[in-house]
């Protein structure tokens, strides 16, 4: 698929900050129960037309039931789904503007890619003229043009990827439903697909819904993040907000690497926070006026946020030493484990950019070092 520039189109698109936007999508405090065990509960969350949105979260979270109620597969024990304003309760899967993209593709193996694609069109009793003329554009758009006679067995899984994309995309639903899309694709040929997805999403306006565990994935693919935790949501927002401002220690410590250290406030003066931390003073820039000296709080620090020195830094807080337990050589960055002094000897993981082609590296195991980081790095947990 051709690659274009998707810059201008990401930075302007937040339809859910306009309170006047109307959802194309609103599950509203809807609950799937299977025997005693909520899937999905009281779960009430907005999609608008034209977002790239990823539901993601750990195996059992509920998000694929939750985008299976959306489909007709599964149907809510109480609540509403509504599509444009349509409730559809009682609307079968095959009636519903939804089409799903399978995490397995579900091909029919005995099928060429045309018949593939057409399925779906020969359900809707079309002509074969516009049928075929359907297929033929949908191979243009995954760029498949010269496979139609062959077999998925004749496919690799990329282009296996792309007729599935194809035959979901090819009776027009006002939602794309992926399920796991990449997963069956190698690390490489996965990250390729991701940006062609992004732009075919782009370029056809549609509002595509997908399931995901790969918190790489939902970052680089989505406008917006849903984090599950046991049937909920736990925090919604743009991929940054997710990082950078996590709402509570689950969504902080699931999506990315995150160190967590505890303290007590000794000091609120404005927006800076002082903290009589275990290893050492630690100061942060978050204002929060319902903490109270005293009260006991979890510091998280990202990884890349923090520096790693041999000799002591000059600033007098938001520093510990420790040694070297660990270093792994990962190509673009290499993660240091520091075990910090102390009697719990907490390990801290340190993110090091490699930016110029060494060979050898500037600390070992074993060394004794510093850890410092800025008062703006700091997030303050708050559950």
């Amino acid at each position: 698929m051709a690659r274009k520039s998707l810059g201008n189109i990401r930075r302007s698109f937040a339809p859910w900050a306009d309170p006047a936007a109307i959802p194309q999508v609103r599950f509203e405090s809807v609950t799937k129960r299977f025997d005693d065990i909520a899937a999905v509960s009281d779960l009430t969350l907005s999609l608008y037309p034209g977002e790239f949105h990823a539901l993601l979260g750990p195996s059992g979270c509920g998000k694929t039931t939750l985008m299976r109620m959306l489909a007709g597969f599964e149907t809510p024990d109480s609540g509403r789904i509504l599509l444009d304003g349509q409730d559809l309760a009682g609307i079968p899967p095959h009636l519903r503007p939804t089409n799903m993209m399978f995490q397995s593709y579900a091909l029919f193996p005995h099928m060429s890619v045309f018949d593939n694609i057409a399925f779906g069109l020969r359900q809707g009793n079309l002509k074969r003229e516009a049928i075929a003329a359907r297929v033929a554009e949908m191979l243009a758009l995954v760029k498949l043009e010269g496979f139609a006679g062959r077999r998925p067995d004749q496919l690799s899984g990329g282009q296996k990827q792309r007729v599935a994309l194809a035959r979901a995309l090819a009776r027009q639903p006002k939602v794309l439903l992926l399920d796991e899309p990449l997963g069956a694709l190698d690390k490489k040929l996965r990250e390729e697909t991701q940006y062609e997805l992004m732009d075919l999403q782009a370029e056809l306006g549609l509002t595509f819904l997908m399931v995901t565990h790969d918190q790489d994935e939902a970052m680089a693919m989505a406008d917006r993040i849903s984090v599950m935790e046991r049937g909920r949501i736990a925090q919604v927002g743009a991929p940054e907000e997710i990082y950078e401002m996590p709402a509570n220690r689950y969504v902080a410590e699931f999506v990315g690497d995150i160190n967590v250290f505890e303290g007590v406030v000794d000091e609120v003066k404005g927006e800076i926070i002082s903290l009589d931390g275990r290893h050492g003073p630690i100061i942060l820039d978050d204002p929060d006026p319902s903490l109270a000296i005293g009260q006991t709080v979890s510091v998280a620090i990202r990884p890349e946020k923090i520096s790693i020195t041999l000799e002591e830094p000059a600033q007098p807080t938001n520093k510990m030493t420790g040694e070297i337990w660990d270093i792994g050589y990962l190509g673009d960055f290499t993660m240091v484990q520091v075990k910090l002094d102390g009697e719990a000897g907490q390990l801290v993981r340190v993110a090091l950019p490699n930016r110029s082609r060494r060979a050898e590296r500037p600390i070992a195991w074993e060394d004794r070092v510093w850890l410092s980081w800025d008062v703006e790095a700091g997030i303050l947990l708050r559950g």
